[in-house]
């Protein structure tokens, strides 16, 4: 192939250049040449087209995404180490301890290859966890499929799930929670989000920078191959159609073990004290670590691109800097210290090779065997890329689906009914257990796993000596953003705050990875905006932060655009693991009480989904005061011992809370409707701000007197009873809903664990 260098490039104006191919408009096109003062060289326009697409520079987010910056306590989050924008948000847990967390997409990948594409995924998040200096601890997977029983959601979710476990499992890390929901929205548009989170010690922080004139850059890892051309920075940038052509060249290929050996490697160096900045190689490759680097320190850096170790041999610089092949790492090391790092490398088995050299010339420069194939200013390509203001308005179809309540639809009125209905419910897709994926993860290597699914929230042990820990949860019921985006995605980020708060963590930081369609619609970005607004608020009122995440658009087939989806993931910390909250009620005579009001609010809920087909009406009523208050009193009833059991209340209502406590837990309980609510509502209803919790006898009233001094409605639901099948002549453990009906734990296990399997195995 002839290359076009700088010099060419000047002598050449009048040749097209594939611009539009590469993902770029024509005033992008036309502002890379005003800020070059010439025609881009190929190698150029490769790297503006992969830094500039919407999954790298967020063009048609970031004016919104400034809220999470701008919305803060005066003073600032005491507990935010580093926020946006470095490769993972870090947290102060206390002790000296930090946590680093973050969730992103890999969407369009797993469709079109659905092992490799969440496989690589889960390396990617590994990778940005790592480069922050922390050892990656475990990882969650928050996922979306089209309808269970669609050819295609047979074709990726098996795949999917396969990847996301022989992924994690191989690199010897938990999966400790996620999500797994249905919805024909998703139907050739699945959601495959990947979150990590790691720990460090304060003073083992790392960032990516390439600061230090003279010092040396370093790729090492994998060799680059011809995987990946492109790859999200592609893919996630533009919207599927129907027909459209095949793009399994643009999916990454992973390799675990050789990411396990680059983890131990990347920490020994790190330990050493040899690295002076790090950054991995995950979206646009080298053109974002070699353009990040230097833009981040001291602002130049000259780039040998033929020195790069292939495994292909025929690619060009083009191909070299926009391939995404995985487990590759890129660090700024001193000459006096480049024979120690390589031989770290060496001990690890893993290829390393000199590329470069920061500078201060203020220019990224590339050769390529002897011709500059790059000269830029790197702050053009990293940091200063398009920024749009796109039009936006409210979706047409909102009023009529928000007055299209639920108050119409037929309630059971019998017992036999309400049985019928319960384990309709219970074996619904988005309801049913999701055994079969999450028994294909690893949840308890490494040893320190103290809760995972189906747990509300998974909690990893970091300290091993104080039982210091963290919990985690991910949330997002994309109908009810779809109702209503600004309390949707707060509704989402209560969910998710719940969680963590019944298993006894204290929620103390957010990351999120925000799904949605094409960002040229205005209904689509209207919605983003109104989420986006929504969670700046919610997390301003809850006093926790955003550390950062991802942005996900062009999440549509054709025209159809996904539900919204704002996925949000909090962390909690915990002083000691050993007082956690589980959600498996324990002995004879424990009380089940309910914390928090319940109204009629079934708009976007399950039972109106499954029963009736039915989305309308508005989402339950959001009170983000109240979210805090239950929290504080979940926590401090598990601190003092006085609650054995928690279940936050939420998809599927009361009903299914209970049935899951009564399932994991394998004990049999009797429940009754308290008064002044119909069973109907009782069971169903998704009102918020609700979760299950259950006392020995000897602590109810100290903590029925805490919630009625704090103002928290708790209301004696049940008794935690063993023997009660016995009692009315079961061979079985029994779960009795007084006057409504009375289950064996058989029958609620055969409708809740056969769905995944009757339709996957």
């Amino acid at each position: 192939m002839t290359l076009d260098t700088v010099d060419k490039a000047e002598k050449s104006p009048d040749i097209d250049q594939p611009f539009a191919e590469l993902g770029l408009k024509i005033d992008e096109y036309r502002r890379i040449r005003e800020i070059l003062g010439r025609r881009p060289t190929s190698s150029e326009l490769a790297m503006y087209s992969v830094m500039w697409s919407e999954h790298c520079s967020y063009k048609s987010s970031k004016v919104h995404l400034r809220q999470f910056g701008d919305k803060q306590p005066e003073g600032g989050w005491p507990q935010l180490m580093v926020g946006i924008g470095e490769n993972a948000g870090v947290v102060d847990i206390g002790d000296g301890w930090a946590v680093t967390f973050k969730v992103e997409s890999h969407n369009h990948p797993s469709y079109v290859e659905p092992y490799q594409g969440a496989a690589t995924g889960v390396g990617g998040i590994v990778r940005d966890i790592l480069s922050m200096g922390a050892r990656p601890l475990a990882v969650m997977d928050p996922l979306r499929f089209g309808p269970i029983d669609a050819v295609d959601t047979q074709r990726v979710l098996p795949g999917i799930v396969a990847g996301v476990g022989g992924y994690g499992n191989c690199l010897g890390l938990p999966n400790i929670g996620g999500e797994v929901f249905f919805d024909a929205s998703y139907a050739g548009n699945p959601l495959v989000n990947a979150l990590c989170l790691g720990a460090m010690k304060h003073d083992e922080l790392h960032l990516a920078s390439a600061r230090g004139v003279g010092n040396l850059v370093v790729l090492y890892g994998a060799r680059t191959g011809g995987d990946g051309i492109g790859g999200v920075s592609v893919l996630a940038s533009e919207t599927f159609e129907v027909n459209g052509p095949a793009k399994r060249p643009s999916v990454q290929v992973g390799d675990p073990f050789m990411e396990k050996l680059l983890i131990e490697c990347t920490l020994e160096v790190l330990k050493a004290g040899l690295v002076e900045g790090i950054q991995d190689l995950g979206g646009a490759g080298i053109s974002c670590a070699t353009s990040e680097l230097a833009s981040n320190g001291e602002g130049g850096m000259h780039v040998w691109l033929d020195r790069v170790l292939l495994r292909d041999s025929s690619l060009s610089p083009e191909e070299i800097l926009m391939s995404e092949s995985q487990e590759r790492m890129c660090a700024v090391v001193q000459p006096e210290n480049i024979d120690a790092f390589n031989a770290i490398c060496a001990k690890w088995e893993v290829e390393s090779v000199v590329i470069g050299e920061v500078n201060d010339s203020g220019r990224l420069t590339i050769d390529w065997h002897g011709d500059r194939v790059v000269d830029v200013p790197p702050r053009t390509v990293a940091h200063e890329g398009p920024v749009y203001e796109r039009p936006m308005s409210r979706p047409v179809y909102l009023t009529a689906v928000q007055q299209d309540s639920t108050d119409s639809l037929s309630r059971p009125t019998t017992q036999s009914e309400f049985r019928e209905t319960l384990l309709t419910m219970v074996a619904s897709p988005n309801l049913a257990s999701r055994a079969w994926i999450t028994d294909q993860y690893d949840r308890y290597v490494l040893g320190n796993t103290i809760l995972a699914q189906p747990e509300d929230a998974g909690m990893i042990r970091i300290d091993e000596k104080s039982g210091l820990g963290v919990a985690v949860s991910t949330d997002c019921n994309a109908r009810f953003v779809y109702l209503d985006p600004y309390s949707g995605a707060q509704l989402a980020l209560a969910e998710a705050y719940r969680n963590v708060a019944v298993t006894g963590a204290k929620p103390i930081a957010v990351t999120n990875c925000l799904n949605f369609g094409s960002p040229e619609d205005p209904e689509v970005m209207w919605t983003f905006a109104e989420a986006v607004r929504g969670l700046a608020d919610g997390c301003l009122e809850l006093g926790i932060p955003v550390t950062g995440g991802n942005v996900s658009f062009y999440n549509s087939t054709a025209d159809t655009a996904i539900l919204p989806t704002p996925v949000v993931g909090v962390l909690g910390v915990i002083d000691d693991v050993g007082r956690r909250t589980p959600n498996s009620w324990g002995p004879d005579g424990e009380l089940i009480y309910l914390l928090g009001d319940t109204h009629p609010e079934f708009g976007g809920s399950e039972w109106a989904k499954v029963m009736h087909g039915h989305l309308g009406g508005m989402p339950p009523r959001i009170d983000l005061p109240r979210e805090k208050l239950l929290g504080e009193i979940s926590i401090a009833g598990s601190r003092d011992g006085m609650i054995t059991a928690g279940h936050d209340v939420s998809d599927g209502g009361v009903a299914q809370a209970l049935i899951e406590m009564a399932l994991h837990s394998g004990i049999g309980a009797r429940t009754w409707v308290p008064d002044g609510l119909d069973a109907a509502t009782y069971l169903w209803s998704e009102s918020t701000g609700r979760m299950i919790v259950v006392l020995a006898r000897s602590e109810e009233l100290r903590f029925t007197e805490m919630c009625q001094a704090r103002g928290l409605a708790a209301t004696r639901i049940g008794v935690v009873d063993s023997g009660l099948g016995a009692d009315e002549g079961y061979d079985d453990q029994v779960l009795q809903i007084t006057d409504v009906a009375t289950f064996t734990l058989s029958e609620l296990r055969q409708a809740h664990e056969s769905t995944l399997p009757q339709i996957f195995s």
